[in-house]
């Protein structure tokens, strides 16, 4: 959830403060760029997504997305706001 401001609202599964959204933007470029680094760190974190299933994603945070709210049953905000805290934390 986002304020007026622009910056992210945060809550208990959600950690990042001030952070805009232009800034994740930014740093989910550098995750696409090193997405072979990165994929391993995505498999650790959500180990119920198989390695072809991260290979389809290719980096792309939406259908990493999609591939989280599949296979855990969760909904679009709350599969953004896990990819929100595992990219704040990489």
């Amino acid at each position: 959830m986002f304020h007026a401001q622009g910056t992210v609202a945060t809550g208990p599964a959600f950690n990042l403060h001030n952070v805009t959204r232009k800034e994740t933007e930014m740093n989910w470029d550098q995750v696409e760029g090193k997405w072979k680094q990165m994929k391993g760190k995505a498999q650790a974190h959500w180990g119920e997504l198989t390695d072809d299933e991260l290979d389809k994603a290719a980096g792309n945070r939406e259908r990493l997305e999609g591939l989280i709210q599949e296979r855990y049953g969760k909904g679009k905000e709350e599969a953004r706001n896990e990819v929100d805290d595992w990219l704040s934390k990489h």
